[in-house]
Formats: C-alpha cells, structure tokens, sequence
C-alpha cells in the first residue's frame, strides 16, 4: 500500500486512518513497554513517509508533535528520554528533507505545540520538561554527522525560544488575577511573533479565550478580527486570494 500512503505527499484518507491509529496509541493511556514500541514504530513511519510530516499541510507534524511534548513532561524518566529522542529524530530528519538547509517546519510546529501545551497540560515547563529540553540539545551536539552543519545551533536557539515562552507564562501565571495584566503579556508575546504569523495567531486566540471568559467580548472580536487579518495578509501573499 505504499504507493497508496504516498499519494498527494501523503495527505490521503488512508495515510489519515493509519496515521490516527498511531496517534489513538499516543492519546491513551499505556504501559511503558507499549509506549517504548509506539516510540520505535513511529520513527519507521516517519522514515519511511517524510513527506507526510514536512510538505503539504502541517496538521499531521502538528499533532505529533503536540502528543510527544506531552510525553516529554512524563513522570516516568525513560519515557521522557524516549519522547526527547523521537522530538530530535522528527527534527533531523526534517533537516535531511531539505537536504540539509533547515527544519522549518518541525521548529514551527514544536512552538505552536509548545504554546498550546500551555493551557492544556498542568506543570509543563517545570523540572521535568526542561530535562527533556537539555536531552534534545544533549543529541544535536553529540550527532557528528551534522556536527559541521548549522544544526546544532538551530536546535540550541528552537529550545531557547520554548524557554522564553515557558518564562513569559510563568509571568502570565503570576498575573492570572489581573486580566489586563494578563493580557498585555500575551499581545507582548503575540508581537514577538510577528514574523511568524502561526504563532502570533496562536497567542491571538488565546488573548481572545481570555477576554470571552472576563466577559470582554468586544476586545475578544477585537483579537479575532486581527486574526482574520493577519490570515487574509497571509494568504494575499502567498497568492491564494
């Protein structure tokens, strides 16, 4: 069926059932020992499908990478070790996808997961996640193959903008009661992305979750019609409209 699976870079309704079955493994709970084997089956569907996760739409590297930092914030040491290397295994070979130039499209993908983990994942950003973070920049250092190439440094400046994000909702947190507070820090944040539109949405959205949950919902339009701009500026120029 491989020829099926590859039909349209892989975004097919049958590499959508196979890749959902996958992911349902992810979703639930397991055993260590089921886990370790998900782990090691999704590196040979990566390997062996990689435009699946590095052309076309992003949805699929999206959710895999959002279901994989969850399990880089486990309890368990050797499952947050097996996640960190199977985040590093997407990224480099992401980077041999584009024959060595760049892994856009993980690097994206793991910020907007990581800004989404956010609000969905009690404790992530603490001691646990930040050892999973040093594993990922521990293997990038230690792959010799890519030693010589921008890499490395690549993998060392994507962890450092998930920790400038972690520190920012630390600050959010300390301001939870203060909604305008709040909110400043996230258009702040939102702005630091303005070069990167998946990501300034991704803020945008959540500045507006909280404006609707204050009952400010005329700031809530607000955000969301900033977000239907920056989507029609987006598409403008990539001449889709």
């Amino acid at each position: 069926l491989k020829n099926q699976l590859l039909t349209d870079h892989g975004h097919n309704p049958l590499m959508k059932k196979v890749f959902d079955v996958y992911l349902c493994f992810l979703q639930k709970n397991q055993s260590e020992t089921a886990l370790k084997n998900v782990f090691i089956a999704l590196r040979a569907l990566i390997y062996k499908f990689p435009s699946t996760f590095y052309e076309g739409r992003a949805d699929m590297c999206s959710a895999l990478c959002y279901e994989i930092l969850k399990y880089c914030n486990s309890k368990l040491s050797s499952i947050r070790t097996e996640a960190s290397q199977l985040l590093y295994f997407l990224m480099r070979n992401n980077f041999d996808y584009t024959g060595k130039k760049s892994f856009v499209r993980t690097h994206l993908q793991v910020i907007i997961s990581v800004s989404q983990l956010i609000a969905d994942v009690v404790g992530i950003g603490g001691t646990r996640f930040q050892q999973s973070l040093s594993i990922i920049n521990n293997c990038a250092n230690n792959d010799r193959i890519i030693k010589h190439t921008t890499f490395p440094s690549d993998v060392k400046d994507l962890t450092k903008r998930i920790r400038t994000v972690l520190m920012a909702t630390a600050q959010m947190k300390e301001h939870e009661n203060d909604p305008e507070m709040l909110v400043d820090l996230q258009y702040s944040l939102a702005k630091s992305y303005a070069s990167t539109p998946e990501l300034r949405k991704t803020w945008l959205d959540s500045m507006a979750r909280i404006h609707v949950k204050n009952g400010d919902l005329s700031e809530a339009a607000m955000c969301y019609v900033h977000v239907a701009a920056l989507v029609a500026e987006y598409l403008t120029r990539k001449g889709m409209i």
